[in-house]
């Protein structure tokens, strides 16, 4: 279970990590005048499929209250 347990939290710091550096990457191209608006919305697209997988990952990892 611990390695389990470790990988999970080895996992949810990547996508963080990628999560945080999406952001950066929105933010700049939006400062940017003619950026390409496809790819901005690609990009926040996937900066939401992240946030999802962390907030699954997470749930994983806190144990439930109720049991």
């Amino acid at each position: 279970m611990l390695t389990d347990r470790d990988s999970l939290l080895r996992k949810l710091h990547e996508l963080r990590s990628e999560h945080r550096d999406l952001d950066t990457v929105i933010v700049r191209l939006s400062e940017l005048a003619g950026s390409d608006q496809l790819q901005l919305q690609r990009l926040k697209k996937r900066k939401l499929a992240l946030k999802d997988e962390i907030s699954w990952l997470e749930s994983r990892l806190i144990p439930d209250s109720t049991a």
